[in-house]
């Protein structure tokens, strides 16, 4: 299914005429204030998100699954679906794979596909936490870490065989997330655990491409609940540094314990140059995975306050890789992407919003409370005028979730594939 150009048009018309008006109101309001709108509008139109190829699907528990019907049940209609999102948010336009959930039978086909609906191939991702099919060891006691050194070997030719794969897709970089660690004290000596873990990711970093990059990830509990071999960001960025300066920290926004300053890992990672990319989603336990700004909208603006500080004076980090990393079990998972994605604009909308030199001014003269009125008066805008320019000017809907439904893609999905269909991933 490929939603026709014309279709957003016709779909585009009804609305038009309101969000002139709401834009034209909101675009003279923050020009008074000395805001640059144009500007704003176009690095909303320039971010781009990558899709995960297992988010496509039902999500589900330990205690259950429930299927939407019409679920895309291979590499290429999993594309389709990043394309569908695409077309209608114009901020989807890379897709994550995982490996080997989406081994790719036919490179060409599949690079020619995700050519035609504008798609990128975004990070790649490797599977140690699962055993495969064949496979001569297990992953039952850990991948990398492991005290196995056959096991190790193991999981070390799988993430080479990753690079081998995005590769030939046009991927520039590997993210790494271990479920590496222990369930019981005394169970692993957490030293030995690291160590092979450094030594392991270093056989993997000797592996990358010249123009590619690593991205480590780490979580502080789950699946093990005693003990993660790469628990937060400090570990993360231990490895990287023990691996190369192609090595980075990725940060998953449910990686944390509660109450965890997010905001500020960021920032520090930027100002060393270690932030390599970032995957949203929300949470009210632990790493629910939910989506993205439904819980948080708040610590998601402020995390997004430093990122953009970080984009504008940290020139010694890269460019980051923006993921969405989310599980939706009661909902169509194309409608939820669509609500994070929606989510993720207006957070770096009202976050380009803040007066960068006045908070300056009034952190230097120690005006706490000028600081937060700074801070709350962007997170208080009504931006969505803003992300609808921005949608219109690449080709974009007006209202996604509207055109959505409109157009009956879910229907449209069921009808071409059928309602027994279930996706590759958790």
């Amino acid at each position: 299914m490929k939603i026709q150009k014309e279709q957003i048009l016709d779909f585009n018309k009804s609305g038009l005429s309101n969000h002139k008006e709401n834009f034209d109101f909101l675009a003279n309001k923050l020009s008074k204030q000395g805001a640059d709108v144009d500007s704003i509008v176009s690095k909303l139109a320039g971010f781009q998100v990558a899709i995960p190829s297992w988010a496509l699907g039902a999500g589900g528990t330990r205690f259950g699954r429930f299927s939407f019907y019409g679920e895309p049940s291979n590499l290429e209609q999993k594309i389709e679906d990043v394309g569908i999102l695409h077309s209608l948010t114009q901020t989807a336009g890379a897709v994550s794979l995982h490996i080997p959930w989406d081994i790719p039978s036919d490179y060409n086909a599949i690079k020619e596909k995700a050519n035609a609906l504008n798609i990128k191939f975004d990070s790649v991702n490797s599977n140690t936490f699962q055993d495969q099919k064949d496979a001569s060891e297990s992953y039952k006691y850990g991948s990398l870490s492991n005290v196995s050194k056959a096991v190790r070997e193991q999981a070390i030719q799988h993430n080479l065989d990753v690079i081998n794969i995005g590769d030939k897709l046009g991927s520039k970089s590997l993210t790494v997330w271990l479920a590496d660690g222990s369930c019981f004290p005394g169970q692993n000596n957490f030293q030995t655990a690291f160590q092979n873990t450094q030594n392991s990711l270093v056989d993997i970093y000797k592996g990358l491409p010249s123009d590619w990059s690593m991205l480590i990830e780490y979580k502080p509990y789950e699946p093990n609940f005693y003990s993660t071999v790469i628990q937060d960001w400090g570990a993360s960025l231990m490895l990287a540094n023990g691996c190369g300066d192609k090595a980075y920290t990725l940060v998953d926004l449910g990686h944390h314990l509660p109450n965890s300053n997010i905001e500020q890992i960021v920032s520090i990672l930027q100002l060393k140059g270690k932030l390599g990319g970032f995957h949203f989603n929300d949470s009210k336990y632990g790493d629910d995975d939910l989506t993205v700004g439904s819980i948080k909208p708040y610590a998601l603006f402020l995390i997004f306050n430093e990122l953009v500080y970080g984009m504008e004076n940290n020139p010694q980090n890269p460019d980051l890789a923006w993921m969405i990393d989310a599980s939706h079990n009661v909902k169509d998972p194309l409608e939820d992407l669509i609500q994070s994605l929606e989510a993720i604009q207006e957070a770096y909308a009202k976050a380009l919003l803040i007066d960068q030199k006045a908070l300056k001014a009034a952190q230097l003269e120690n005006d706490v409370v000028k600081c937060q009125e700074i801070l709350q008066g962007a997170y208080r805008t009504d931006v969505r005028p803003l992300i609808e320019k921005a949608r219109l000017n690449s080709g974009g809907v007006i209202s996604p979730i509207n055109a959505y439904r409109s157009l009956k893609v879910r229907e449209g999905l069921i009808a071409e594939r059928g309602k027994n269909t279930i996706a590759t991933g958790l």
